[in-house]
């Protein structure tokens, strides 16, 4: 192997460039024009009449959970197979986590698993839901919509996996981001997720005056809308008309603001996501193919049928005890073959803080799920010689 296979990786190309070098000649670097046209194109990519665009998936998140003034007594559940920012965002705002199990095979939580995190709210309000997609696959939003609002819940979805994935509901398939069973949906737009823009995130929501208030949060709580104004001795002139210097804080916000330049590469990379999903899916194919002679040791993580999967991850479910060797042995192997793997995710219920906060729990899917879980090189740039050198390398060393 001659070239270094990371698990993920972007890809960026003349166009894009193009676009980052006009938006950093214009006049305007942020809070301009571009910020609206990425806004649009998400808008239009995910069918949802609502896209606010910020700094991070983490931002998205933090700005969710403060558009449904989540805060101290709340619990929000969230599912224990997660980055750690979608637990964290509930932290943000003051309120308490309540950590769901997922399903083995596939790590997404269901019903069921909301259903018995309920159980465990211990005196606090429950008041919201983050379902996760992972790894491009959906969570099955209908049937988890329909548990949640019967117990009063919002729901947002972290897609931070899953730009362009596609979702059956009962309306027909449904974009990802569309909040056809949601309030709103986060994205992630990290390098190493299928649409880049170096770092940035965007929350998409069907109500208006949810995306009004995320607006007006991701920009220190500053309100610019005169028909919002509250203090009218203070905003307009003798003649009613607004003074033209003049915005109104109500609480504070953050600064959480995307700039035109990320914008316009989000923008230009948002053009190429069939293109990306296509390439994506057909090595996910190639990588199935190959690692069928290693069952059951090896096989690829579990597969749904409510979900069109845009393929963030190509995970492999291994059973280390039978290959007879430890995940960080073979990690290691394989590092010194320049391909180079990681782990999503340490279940967040057994991260140190949330350890001290909780105390001890097991959640046997999600236990189950990381103990196997190994996530192999997977970005648009790569062939199908790079997915057989990958197995043909894990089959070597696991003998």
């Amino acid at each position: 192997m001659t070239r270094p296979l990371p698990y993920g990786r972007q890809v960026i190309e003349d166009d894009d460039i193009a676009a980052v070098v006009a938006a950093l000649k214009s006049d305007t670097l942020t809070t301009g024009p571009a910020v609206g046209a990425f806004e649009a194109a998400l808008a239009r990519v995910t069918a949802a009449p609502q896209a606010v665009v910020c700094s991070s998936g983490t931002a998205a998140l933090h700005l969710a959970a403060l558009a449904l003034d989540l805060g101290p007594g709340d619990a929000v559940v969230v599912p224990s197979l997660t980055f750690l920012a979608t637990a964290n965002a509930a932290r943000y705002v003051g309120a308490e986590v309540v950590f769901a199990d997922v399903a083995p095979d596939t790590g997404l939580m269901g019903p069921e698993h909301l259903e018995q995190a309920l159980t465990r709210c211990n005196g606090l309000r429950p008041k919201a839901v983050f379902p996760v997609h992972l790894n491009g696959q959906c969570v099955a939003m209908a049937a988890l919509a329909e548990t949640a609002r019967r117990h009063g819940l919002a729901v947002v979805e972290d897609a931070c996996h899953a730009i362009g994935s596609q979702q059956d509901l009962p309306g027909g398939w449904q974009p990802t981001g569309a909040c056809a069973a949601s309030d709103m949906t986060v994205f992630s737009f990290h390098p190493v997720k299928t649409v880049a823009m170096g770092e940035g995130g965007a929350v998409t929501t069907r109500d208006e005056a949810l995306a009004n208030r995320l607006r007006t949060l991701r920009c220190h709580g500053m309100e610019r809308d005169p028909a919002r104004f509250v203090q009218t001795e203070e905003a307009f002139d003798l003649d009613g008309s607004p003074l033209p210097w003049y915005s109104e804080m109500l609480a504070p916000g953050f600064n959480y603001r995307a700039s035109d330049i990320v914008c316009a590469l989000g923008t230009s990379q948002l053009a190429k996501l069939e293109r990306f999903k296509t390439r994506r899916s057909e090595l996910v194919a190639a990588y199935d193919a190959a690692l069928a002679p290693l069952a059951p040791r090896v096989r690829p993580v579990g597969r749904i049928g409510h979900c069109r999967p845009a393929w963030h991850l190509q995970v492999a479910l291994i059973d280390f005890a039978a290959a007879g060797t430890r995940r960080a042995q073979l990690m290691r192997a394989l590092a010194e073959r320049r391909i180079f793997t990681q782990v999503h995710y340490l279940p967040v219920h057994r991260q140190p803080y949330y350890r001290r906060r909780y105390g001890e729990l097991a959640l046997a899917g999600a236990d189950a799920y990381y103990a196997r879980c190994l996530s192999l090189p997977l970005f648009v740039g790569m062939t199908e010689d790079d997915v057989d050198d990958v197995v043909r390398a894990v089959a070597d060393i696991l003998g």
